[in-house]
């Protein structure tokens, strides 16, 4: 039976680490990951054809000098921009209490927009993973009332145009709408990577150990596992309609991180709704990776 001291003793060190975390600079790490991915992503883009993307992104790896470093930063750096805006957001979540609901919502709508950007990336790679990720994505979409054909049309439309209107989307559209919603957010930071010296480091190195995935099509395999954030929602597709698995369960979740501040009345059960979808979310993912994934 656990006594109060040592509860209390518990809840010190509970408490030490997460103020640890929360003194970490995670937004101006996520900015020097998303200066690493915008570099990077220049060069990449350079090299790149949409008309023959599967060519484009072999060609990168094997012909281009150093084409492979490039795209494993843009690649990487990219992945972490993600990770440390969410754990940016995590961490203001009690000075959010002071701000506005339209700001907080502008910031979380940020999020959706980083996912889009990450995942038209793997689609523009044409790789087995791309491709059949793209695909998905489109039947998800279109199964939209009314609206699924236009925004089909405004994201993807990969069966009519190919990857032009996604390579687009990818270098200048979805870069456009993060820029309008985190503009007042972002104008306050100022970092440089002198200001980060190991974190860069450690970032550009990944440049040159590992190589960043790409999935060459496979005879006779028939299950191919989607990006690790897609995991999830690919595993509910098996047993779910695509408005219901594809629209409507990630959807809940967007709109339960636009509540999720600690003046609203009904921050206590957002933020248990937040958690039980997580650990939900979080098991799909590992039954999707598992051995017994068909």
């Amino acid at each position: 039976m656990k006594t109060p001291l040592f509860q209390a003793a518990g809840r010190l060190v509970l408490n030490g680490m997460t103020e640890k975390i929360r003194l970490i600079k995670w937004g101006e790490w996520s900015l020097i990951a998303l200066f690493l991915s915008v570099l990077s992503g220049m060069v990449v883009g350079l090299q790149y054809n949409p008309a023959t993307p599967l060519y484009s992104a072999s060609a990168l790896d094997l012909l281009v000098p150093f084409g492979d470093s490039f795209r494993a930063l843009h690649f990487y750096s990219s992945q972490f921009f993600f990770l440390f805006a969410t754990v940016h957001l995590w961490a203001t979540l009690d000075i959010s209490a002071t701000w506005r609901r339209w700001t907080w919502i502008r910031l979380t709508s940020t999020l959706p927009v980083i996912l889009l950007l990450l995942f038209t990336g793997y689609v523009l790679r044409g790789d087995s993973t791309g491709a059949s990720a793209g695909l998905i994505a489109e039947n998800i979409i279109k199964a939209i009332p009314l609206l699924g054909d236009p925004f089909n049309s405004l994201l993807f439309s990969i069966s009519d145009d190919g990857m032009q209107r996604v390579f687009i989307n990818h270098v200048i559209g979805l870069g456009l709408v993060f820029g309008l919603l985190a503009w007042e957010h972002l104008r306050r930071y100022r970092t440089s990577f002198r200001q980060h010296p190991l974190l860069t480091a450690a970032l550009l190195l990944l440049c040159i150990l590992p190589t960043a995935p790409f999935e060459q099509e496979q005879l006779g395999v028939f299950h191919i596992a989607g990006p690790w954030f897609f995991l999830g929602l690919q595993e509910l597709l098996k047993y779910f309609p695509p408005l219901l698995a594809g629209i409507l369960y990630p959807g809940s979740f967007i709109c339960a991180l636009f509540f999720l501040q600690k003046s609203n009345p009904a921050y206590p059960k957002t933020r248990l709704f937040v958690q039980g979808w997580l650990i939900v979310y979080a098991i799909l993912s590992l039954i999707a990776i598992s051995p017994f994934a068909n």
